[in-house]
């Protein structure tokens, strides 16, 4: 849904984007008490709702997501599930198969804005909520609201009795407030993809079964009446009764999650100069001898976060068994548990360096899932490289997933709005292996040192700010002094191939003179090496016209001779350098094969000993 008519949103929207990250951002803070029972699945809540207006406009309605009433058979999510080519082996037909007792609901009972009610309208999956006075800008108002849900069994991320047993998955389980940004309000029906909510602070009380352990986003506020193996400074004393109340407190996350068993174990570990982590997965002799292990490995792995990506901001994050497979919230991850050590920390480090990016920056990734996804998965490789090390390029398998889509004939323009991308194929390398060759990529057009220092540069201009890939690209132009418009414009807009190649090689009197083609529609700079037969290697660079400079020399790379810039209009590119031709033995184009160019059967060309004249692929 949009504020504006798409004509006039064109027309304003690059004036809010063409500063980095200094934009209004939206405020909320929720207090809400909520009670569970765990005989029917039921819960109700009540919410205060604290919201401020920072934006320009003037609001006269707002939207909430109610996610649970996705899993309800003829939903968007059930249909969607049931009808895409390339249905998710997890959703399937099951919503269409729920009963009434299995099915999720989620239903916002009442809503009032000061004493006056407030007009509901519920669609499905969002919640249409009519103001009874209108908020203006730079203004804040209070909406209180009850409402009830049911919790249905677990398909997609939320729900009861997991597959491995796990009693509550509780995300994307309350009446959660759209954002509303620069393109207006974002309340798209839930159909499975991931997340975009506002800034603020949760004041959550959470009441149920006694037996129950409950992991959260946020911050206990009450361990001396809770136990279940959270640290307090007083004995514990719990109150009377068969039911007790948690009350978590997190600030400055957009969303909260939390769950629950009676047989998590639940085990805690301060990392030094750094988040207290709480580990909880079920009691079971094989998952408690790898689990033991997992916090070794998660304390370095934040500790490499932490120096070369930007400071985790909050004081606790927690491990949970449960979902189904592996998700991100704020301080808390649910992922399955029973899994091999390397299984286990590999799920473990790409769900936790989320919160570099779905966590602190949060762009919103219906538009731009690349920018989570892709982003972490950059990051995860290289976490996974220190912790285990990895033969060759940790990003090699991104690229070949790239060509596996592009070679599929299933690609589509990475600005497609994740929900509508035709296959979950496409969606899904699209999101992870395209969003991390994208960055990885960078390091052949602005040198790799500058892609680290400009990933910090980023994070520090735009944490809290929930980036536009504009604002990516400046952070790396500001870091670069390079213009890169061309990079996002066409590998983010378009479905446009890379292939360079070798069209000959000649040798003249004392020189060799080569000239490249540009097969593809892609626009890229060019890496070239010169391999001669007495192992001497010679690396050039050539710069693209329109980058306007030429990217820094990398020390752990092999220096480079920077030659004249690539006319982007020029389809070739002939180039002179000395060095005898019979003692040359090859050429190659991208010898670090840091890109994805499509076609690599015309990027090489071996020379014969004793060939004379022109030698081509």
């Amino acid at each position: 849904m949009r504020s504006l008519p798409s004509c006039c949103a064109a027309l304003l929207l690059p004036i809010g984007l063409v500063a980095q990250c200094d934009g209004w951002q939206q405020r909320v803070r929720y207090d809400m008490q909520v009670e569970l029972d765990a005989a029917t699945h039921r819960f109700t809540g009540r919410t205060a709702l604290a919201y401020t207006n920072n934006s320009p406009d003037t609001l006269r309605e707002v939207f909430f997501h109610l996610y649970f009433n996705a899993f309800r058979p003829g939903s968007e999510m059930d249909v969607r599930s049931r009808t895409i080519e390339d249905p998710d082996s997890r959703v399937g037909a099951r919503i269409a198969e729920l009963a009434p007792h299995e099915m999720g609901e989620l239903v916002v009972d009442r809503m009032s804005q000061g004493s006056k009610a407030v007009v509901l309208e519920h669609r499905g999956t969002v919640l249409r909520a009519v103001l009874a006075q209108p908020l203006l800008p730079r203004k804040s108002t209070v909406l209180d609201f009850d409402f009830h849900g049911q919790v249905p069994v677990q398909i997609r991320r939320s729900g009861r009795d997991n597959a491995e047993g796990v009693a509550y998955s509780m995300t994307q389980w309350y009446p959660k407030l759209a954002e509303y940004d620069r393109r207006g309000w974002h309340a798209n029906p839930y159909v499975g993809r991931e997340f975009y909510g506002v800034w603020g602070d949760f004041d959550v009380r959470l009441t149920l079964d006694s037996a129950y352990t409950v992991a959260a986003t946020g911050v206990l506020q009450n361990p001396e009446q809770i136990g279940h193996g959270y640290p307090s400074r007083k004995a514990v004393k719990r109150p009377h009764g068969d039911k007790l109340t948690w009350r978590f407190v997190a600030k400055d996350v957009h969303d909260f999650a939390w769950a629950a068993d009676k047989a998590y174990v639940h085990e805690v570990r301060q990392m030094a100069d750094g988040p207290e982590f709480h580990f909880f997965h079920k009691a079971d002799d094989e998952l408690d001898a790898v689990w033991k292990q997992l916090p070794e490995y998660m304390e370095k792995s934040f500790r490499f976060m932490n120096e070369n990506f930007g400071r985790y901001p909050w004081p606790q994050y927690s491990f949970v068994q449960g979902g189904d497979g592996g998700m991100e919230y704020p301080m808390l991850t649910l992922i399955t548990g029973k899994r091999r050590l390397g299984s286990l920390v590999g799920v473990s480090v790409h769900e936790s360096v989320h919160s570099w990016f779905y966590g602190v920056l949060a762009s919103e990734e219906g538009e731009y899932p690349w920018m989570d996804e892709g982003m972490t998965e950059y990051a995860s490789s290289k976490v996974m490289e220190q912790l285990f090390g990895v033969k060759g390029d940790p990003h090699a398998s991104a690229i070949d997933g790239y060509r596996h889509l592009v070679t599929s004939g299933k690609q589509e323009a990475p600005r497609v709005h994740a929900d509508h991308f035709l296959t979950n194929a496409a969606y899904g390398a699209t999101a992870y292996s395209f969003g991390e060759v994208l960055v990885h990529q960078l390091g052949a057009v602005v040198g790799e040192k500058t892609v680290a220092a400009g990933m910090l540069r980023y994070f520090d201009a735009c944490r809290f700010k929930h980036p536009d890939p504009i604002d990516f690209e400046r952070a790396m132009e500001k870091q670069s002094g390079l213009e890169l418009d061309w990079y996002f414009d066409e590998w983010i807009n378009t479905t446009r191939k890379l292939d360079y190649a070798i069209s000959e090689v000649i040798g003249l009197e004392d020189s060799v003179r080569i000239t490249l083609k540009r097969e593809g529609e892609m626009l890229m700079p060019v890496d070239v090496q010169l391999v001669f037969r007495d192992g001497e290697r010679r690396d050039y660079h050539i710069p693209l016209s329109l980058e306007l400079g030429v990217k820094a020399q990398d020390s752990e790379l092999a220096p480079f001779t920077a030659l004249r810039p690539w006319q982007w209009t020029d389809p070739t590119y002939t180039f002179t350098v000395p060095g005898s031709f019979n003692k040359l033995a090859g050429v190659v184009i991208d010898p670090k094969g840091r890109t994805a160019d499509i076609d690599l059967t015309n990027d090489a060309v071996e020379l014969p000993e004793g060939a004379t004249g022109v030698v081509r692929p």
